[in-house]
């Protein structure tokens, strides 16, 4: 395992959380003005409602997909008679479908941005990078799926498994799991860990507020007396 790869795998990310999460809290901090979605819908609404429905919904599943994939301890799939082929064919049959859903609506959403003149001199650099490397990260994500085909028995996915469980629970060596793994899928790891990096300097910060408002559901109802 060289220098390179430990870094990558096993340091770096670390580093991409902790900028994920102190930068979040300084930009709210800081610059809660900024702290927004910079929806471009008063300039043009074009096919905005449907690319944005797509991306979300695609988007939600994939992140959830991942979540629950990934962190889900092995032991726990075995004791519910759940096969690693079974899972394994099922994650590349929902990532597949996500994925696509949130592919279509990317590409709406990167069209209409773009295309329109308006929109396109209103649109930041930074905001252009972020949607081209969610682009390229969602694009090589679904090319794991090809590859995934060819190997059935599910030992990559569990090697991705322990991996992932190595990093949040902050045990050595998690590293080591991915030296064997395939380039296409340690690419997607790379992008994947770099958009917590781009996270707190880019609109996706308003993801923050999104699961925020889930606590609105439990606060008390706002009273208006009449004068």
């Amino acid at each position: 395992m060289n220098t390179l790869h430990q870094f990558v795998f096993g340091i770096y990310p670390y580093i991409a959380l902790a900028i994920f999460l102190l930068g979040s809290l300084i930009r709210f901090d800081r610059e809660q003005y900024t702290w927004k979605s910079d929806s471009s819908q008063l300039l043009y609404r074009g096919n905005l409602r449907l690319g944005s429905i797509l991306f979300h919904v695609g988007i939600i599943g994939l992140f959830f997909g991942h979540l629950v994939g990934l962190l889900t301890p092995v032991f726990v799939w075995d004791a519910m008679g759940i096969s690693h082929g079974l899972k394994q064919a099922f994650a590349m049959a929902a990532g597949g479908v996500m994925g696509g859903i949130c592919l279509v609506g990317l590409l709406i959403l990167l069209h209409r941005r773009l295309s329109d003149a308006r929109i396109a001199a209103a649109t930041r650099g930074g905001d252009k990078i972020l949607l081209l490397w969610i682009l390229i990260t969602l694009l090589l994500g679904l090319s794991t799926i090809f590859v995934s085909a060819s190997h059935m028995d599910g030992s990559m996915m569990v090697q991705l498994m322990h991996w992932a469980q190595h990093i949040v629970t902050f045990r050595g060596g998690a590293a080591g799991y991915l030296i064997d793994a395939p380039a296409l899928f340690k690419a997607h790891l790379f992008m994947g860990i770099t958009l917590f990096v781009l996270f707190p300097f880019t609109r996706l910060v308003h993801v923050w507020s999104g699961f925020g408002s889930i606590g609105y559901l439990g606060r008390a109802w706002q009273l208006v007396r009449p004068r």
